[in-house]
């Protein structure tokens, strides 16, 4: 699968859950948590994480890919609330391709330390 058809995938998705992000939550799922608000979503992707972590420990190859596309679809949801997409996403890790994670580490502390961040 090329890099363009999983963008494409992505956006897909985003535009659902934009469509659906004022519908009636007794009819979608999507539009029940923007209902609850930002706390039941952060909450839901805090549980998704935990089972990712778990299916991992477990070994079990299809059970973590599906956990993990529950956990970015969640995700998803979150950047939608803050009205950012998959693209501003792919965007930072096209920009920090090619850099050590430990460069990368280094830069976000130091822009922290000026932005007067711990």
């Amino acid at each position: 699968m090329d890099a363009s058809t999983s963008d494409d995938t992505l956006a897909r998705l985003a535009a659902v859950i934009e469509s659906r992000r004022g519908g009636d939550p007794e009819r979608s799922y999507v539009a029940r948590l923007f209902a609850k608000g930002g706390d039941a979503m952060l909450k839901k992707v805090g549980e998704e994480a935990t089972e990712v972590v778990m299916a991992g420990k477990d070994g079990d190859a299809a059970k973590l890919t599906a956990e993990v596309a529950d956990l970015w679809f969640h995700t998803m949801i979150v950047l939608a609330a803050h009205d950012l997409r998959p693209a501003d996403v792919l965007a930072e890790l096209r920009r920090r391709e090619g850099m050590s994670g430990l460069e990368e580490f280094a830069l976000r502390k130091a822009r922290a330390r000026e932005q007067g961040q711990p």
